[in-house]
């Protein structure tokens, strides 16, 4: 398979478990989670668009990222390592110097190790490749 099929073969499997029910339902959990976040401990940098943006870009990105690390594809390491820097800090950065800056200035240096932390659990959560039946009937297999 030429580099370029593969690519788009990985991008369909990414793409399928995007639609996936179960994922769909953590990921408005965890926005929901995030938007009642930003009303329970206000922060000059914790809004609901911002939350939106980066929920979104680790919906796309975050599994993806853990599996180029876990199957060690070193040449998609530099992408992941892209991935991961604009979900994390990238996305934050261009909307808050856009719509604040002293917000950013404030609240950059203490936001992106939370986002990371956030970013590596949320890849922990959808790394799996499967419905959530077949998740359970491989739990129960591995027992």
């Amino acid at each position: 398979m030429t580099a370029p099929a593969a690519l788009t073969s990985e991008w369909r499997a990414e793409c399928r478990e995007w639609a996936r029910p179960w994922k769909l339902a953590t990921l408005t959990i965890g926005v929901a989670l995030l938007i009642a976040g930003s009303f329970v401990m206000p922060a000059p940098d914790w809004d609901i668009p911002i939350s939106l943006i980066m929920a979104f870009f680790a919906y796309l990105t975050a599994a993806w990222s853990l599996r180029v690390l876990l199957e060690r594809r070193w040449r998609a390491f530099p992408a992941m390592l892209l991935a991961t820097w604009f979900t994390v800090d990238g996305c934050y950065a261009l909307y808050w110097s856009l719509r604040d800056p002293a917000a950013l200035a404030l609240m950059r240096d203490v936001n992106w190790p939370a986002s990371l932390a956030l970013y590596g659990m949320c890849s922990l959560v959808w790394l799996y490749r499967g419905s959530l039946s077949e998740a359970a009937s491989a739990a129960r297999a591995w027992r």
